[in-house]
């Protein structure tokens, strides 16, 4: 796959799943705008081993739940590379806590709808405006959002499996302007993620369970993220992809 000269814009960018994705876009020569919420240290990291692997990249610091740092994402991405962005990866989300239904106020509930959700909906429609005919959109769902999550985790499996229809609908209603708009539903994939938010017997356990027996790596997920950023996938649009090593099947 060659995509030089294409520009992306990855939200979470700078850490883990994110990180591993812009590394795998820029080795592929597409020019990647990295968001960051609030770690520039880990940002400049990410950054500088784009351009020690020859790839271009620059990092922007936003808060994806406030419109008025997504248009300042997209702008300094236009101001950067242009009025073009080809290529948009929605990786902004997270748990923050786990909390039962009886645990959890209305407050926690709305946080977990506009971390995980709203963005998708926000960035997808400030940055579409820009987007050429043979665009891709990726959206982050999770294994969550097709078995209801783990103990704890009712919002964040509700907001992701709410990504996932969104992600849909995005198919139908872009197609006929040929953006195509895919999502992935990770399942175990060792992250930070999971170093704060399971428990290592769980994670241990998750793992034997699976049918490859062991946790996913971050560079897994971003092949997948650039091939169906790629002209490879020209013909695959609507999906919501599991990669979980065969754990759950969709």
């Amino acid at each position: 796959m060659n995509m030089k000269g294409k520009v992306a814009i990855v939200t979470g960018g700078a850490r883990d799943i994110g990180r591993a994705i812009s590394i795998k876009l820029a080795s592929l020569g597409v020019k990647v705008v990295v968001n960051y919420y609030n770690n520039p240290e880990e940002a400049q990291e990410t950054i500088e081993m784009i351009k020690e692997a020859g790839g271009e990249a620059i990092a922007v610091q936003g808060d994806m739940t406030k419109n008025t740092d997504i248009l300042t994402l997209v702008s300094e991405t236009v101001n950067t590379y242009g009025d073009q962005i080809h290529i948009l990866v929605n990786v902004a989300g997270g748990l923050v806590a786990r909390k039962t239904i009886e645990e959890m106020d209305e407050a926690f509930w709305d946080n977990m709808m506009t971390l995980n959700l709203k963005t998708v909906f926000m960035v997808t429609k400030a940055v579409k405006p820009y987007m050429p005919q043979g665009s891709s959109i990726v959206n982050f769902a999770s294994q969550a959002g097709r078995d209801g999550g783990g103990p704890g985790a009712a919002a964040y499996a509700t907001a992701k499996g709410a990504v996932m229809t969104y992600t849909r609908a995005l198919a139908k209603e872009f197609g006929p302007q040929q953006i195509r708009v895919n999502a992935l539903c990770p399942g175990m994939i060792s992250t930070t993620f999971h170093d704060t938010f399971t428990k290592d017997e769980v994670r241990t356990k998750v793992a034997a369970s699976t049918p490859l027996r062991r946790e996913g790596e971050a560079r897994e997920v971003a092949d997948l993220v650039a091939y169906l950023a790629s002209e490879e996938s020209s013909f695959l649009t609507g999906n919501n992809i599991d990669i979980n090593g065969g754990l759950c099947f969709s």
